[in-house]
């Protein structure tokens, strides 16, 4: 039997790029999630980086596809909301993260290959997740998933998913979806890096490779 080359359906130049990020709002915030694998093609380039970026005290993002352009796109997002925080004198709404990376990613949409979830927790909607997908559109919904290793999961994230669920079973959820992408996509791997952001503040936690709760 021989193993196809997946490389070679690649553009020339072109490198393939793999995650799995995930985010899940709950009563009193919001939980997000991501494996720490970045590849260039098939070699790792990275395995222990850190996809889930602050945008703001109560706001974060997961980032997917090129690392270059969703750096950049938090960077921007980064510097807006600090100006927008100071001259409004209170906490950004997660709606305006939201609203200004789609903004970015929109407009640059053919120069860009950035797939961003942005969650967080903010006094008006309390907990909140939006997705921005590859052209730039941007959508709240009550949870998100993205990146190359999202596609083995829908299944299990649509199954195991119930409202109003509490912080235990949240952060329980997603560490239990993107463990179970982690252990499908060849793409996604290492550890599951965690965030918990609510109104007393943020919760950063991980998972290392080998204590993930892959399993039935």
């Amino acid at each position: 039997m021989t193993v196809p080359d997946y490389t070679k359906q690649l553009k020339p130049n072109e490198v393939s790029t793999g995650t799995t990020i995930m985010a899940v709002p709950f009563k009193d915030g919001v939980v997000l999630g991501a494996d720490s694998r970045v590849s260039t093609g098939t070699y790792v380039a990275n395995r222990v980086s850190d996809k889930i970026a602050a945008l703001h005290d109560r706001i974060w993002c997961c980032r997917s596809g090129s690392a270059a352009d969703t750096q950049a796109l938090t960077d921007y997002v980064r510097h807006y909301l600090a100006q927008h925080a100071i001259e409004t004198g209170r906490l950004p709404m997660v709606k305006t993260a939201a609203h200004l990376m789609r903004k970015l990613a929109y407009e640059n949409k053919d120069n860009l290959l950035a797939g961003v979830i942005v969650g967080g927790w903010d006094p008006v909607d309390g907990g909140s997740v939006y997705n921005i997908p590859l052209g730039g559109a941007c959508i709240k919904m009550p949870y998100a998933i993205g990146g190359s290793g999202s596609t083995f999961i829908y299944g299990l994230v649509d199954a195991a998913y119930k409202e109003d669920m509490t912080k235990d079973e949240t952060l329980g959820f997603v560490k239990k979806c993107v463990s179970h992408a982690m252990a499908r996509d060849g793409s996604s791997g290492g550890i599951i890096r965690t965030v918990v952001c609510t109104e007393g503040g943020n919760e950063l936690d991980y998972v290392p490779g080998d204590q993930l709760p892959y399993g039935p």
